[in-house]
């Protein structure tokens, strides 16, 4: 599903204008993207949490090199489904 589908799908439901749930929805999605920028992870009771994994520094192997190359540690966006969530997908 995409952006717009997502729009198209909430405009039919409510009533309201597409352009004002894509206004809507693009502040809502920049606001979860700040937050993770700043290091607070975001909570939405029922759906799951977006939250930051942190990636220890690794070495690997470049095999059409055949040379070892080390990556950073670094941290990651993750999203984890709430247990209400996972319980829907289940049935």
């Amino acid at each position: 599903m995409t952006k717009a589908e997502i729009v198209s799908e909430v405009a039919k439901a409510t009533g309201i204008e597409k352009v004002t749930v894509q206004t809507v929805f693009e502040a809502a999605m920049e606001s979860i993207k700040g937050s993770i920028v700043k290091g607070e992870p975001v909570y939405l009771r029922g759906f799951g949490s977006f939250i930051i994994k942190h990636r220890a520094k690794k070495t690997a192997r470049n095999i059409t090199k055949k040379t070892t190359i080390t990556i950073p540690a670094h941290d990651i966006p993750a999203f984890k489904p709430s247990k209400a969530f996972v319980a829907e997908l289940q049935k």
